[in-house]
């Protein structure tokens, strides 16, 4: 499985050996060291309540979607809708994009160059994802 496959849980390899129980026995630096993201803290905790906000005005959008085909709207509002919360979406995963550089990067130039790379790596692959849509 590559860095970026889901499995069956819908979970990603990165993701799992981004946040793994494994053993932690050193602190500072290197490859064992022992960081927050070690810890299973990710990197939109500090924010977690302003991005589920932001995910349900986004999902209040989209219900307006579903009105305005109900009531029949003229297709230029609705694409203008369509439009707004599409931007609501791409604006919250660069929003997480960055936060996943800045603590799970980080989190791998403390533990070392192989690390490094592997995140790098991983976060360019979403860059690409993110591109496509």
């Amino acid at each position: 499985m590559t860095t970026t496959d889901a499995d069956t849980n819908g979970t990603t390899a990165a993701a799992a050996a981004c946040h793994t129980d494994g053993p932690k026995t050193a602190l500072g630096t290197g490859p064992d060291a022992v960081t927050a993201h070690d810890l299973g803290i990710h990197g939109y905790a500090q924010q977690k309540d302003a991005h589920l906000k932001r995910l349900r005005r986004i999902e209040g959008q989209i219900r307006g979607l579903q009105r305005m085909l109900e009531e029949d709207v003229y297709c230029i509002d609705i694409l203008t809708q369509v439009s707004a919360s599409t931007k609501g979406l791409q604006s919250f995963g660069l929003q997480l994009l960055e936060e996943h550089l800045r603590h799970c990067v980080a989190d791998a130039a403390v533990k070392g160059p192989e690390a490094i790379d592997e995140k790098v790596k991983e976060a360019t692959k979403a860059i690409e994802r993110m591109l496509r849509t």
